[in-house]
């Protein structure tokens, strides 16, 4: 049951266009009109009956939730409307209400990995806020050696582009490589990763996201989806971050010789 009158980004949110706050961008873009009127103004209420469009299109709340985990290659954009761009993940996404999911979160079109989808807005908050500190770990190749040194300037943050500092969680190195390395996040700034290895002088080959807090890529194929099991939506909402199988994880180290 929807209770009405409806906050106008709350209406979009259930509707599946986009998540709360993405659904605030397009508000005050001008891209949503309510009975034929542009509203751009954050605290427009909706009733039942009225008419939303966004970018002319009609959007109307949908009662069923999908939760669903993509395989995303690279070469493929999260945005699902872009007039320079040809390729959207969500196409690949074989499904009839397919229209209305958005990404949880992003992947730049050149990363690939694991991308969620869903039209529950309250569940993209949740993994999206800062405060629910839900991890992504990915697999990074660069195209040399890694630095242990460089590694913990990472744990300690590195103020490139902005007043906060961009900074990892954790580093685990890969066994028998000194080119790639898995690495943990939770802020998730945009392109947080490719901006701190090349502000450490590093170019990046290949990024892979691997995890989602206690959701693994495992092993789905390339532009494969399947829909979330009922404990890893249940898990992610209570913030789990424990992998499904078990795996030799290699201590950071730091260069005075404690553990991470």
């Amino acid at each position: 049951m929807n209770d009405y009158p409806m906050r106008l980004q709350a209406y979009l949110s259930k509707c599946g266009v986009a998540s709360r706050r993405a659904s605030e961008e397009l508000i005050r873009a001008g891209r949503v009109m309510v009975n034929n009127r542009k509203i751009t103004e954050m605290g427009f209420k909706v009733n039942e009956d009225d008419i939303v469009q966004v970018d002319g299109e009609t959007v109307e709340i949908s009662e069923k939730l999908y939760y669903i985990a993509l395989n995303k290659p690279r070469g493929y954009v999260c945005s699902n409307y872009d007039p320079k761009e040809e390729r959207f993940a969500r196409d690949l996404i074989s499904m009839r209400d397919r229209d209305l999911l958005f990404n949880v979160g992003r992947l730049d079109k050149d990363s690939s990995g694991l991308l969620l989808f869903t039209n529950d807005g309250k569940f993209a908050n949740s993994m999206m806020h800062p405060r629910y500190q839900v991890e992504k770990e990915y697999v990074v190749r660069v195209d040399r050696n890694i630095e242990i040194e460089d590694l913990n300037k990472a744990l300690d943050g590195i103020y490139i582009d902005m007043p906060t500092p961009y900074r990892i969680k954790r580093y685990d190195f890969i066994p028998r490589t000194k080119q790639m390395i898995r690495i943990t996040l939770t802020e998730g700034k945009n392109r947080e990763i490719r901006k701190i290895f090349s502000f450490l002088g590093y170019d990046v080959k290949s990024l892979t996201r691997i995890r989602i807090g206690c959701v693994e890529l495992g092993d789905m194929e390339t532009g494969e989806w399947r829909n979330l099991r009922s404990e890893e939506i249940d898990g992610l909402l209570k913030g789990k971050n424990s992998l499904t199988r078990q795996r030799k994880v290699l201590k950071t180290r730091r260069k005075d010789g404690n553990s991470n």
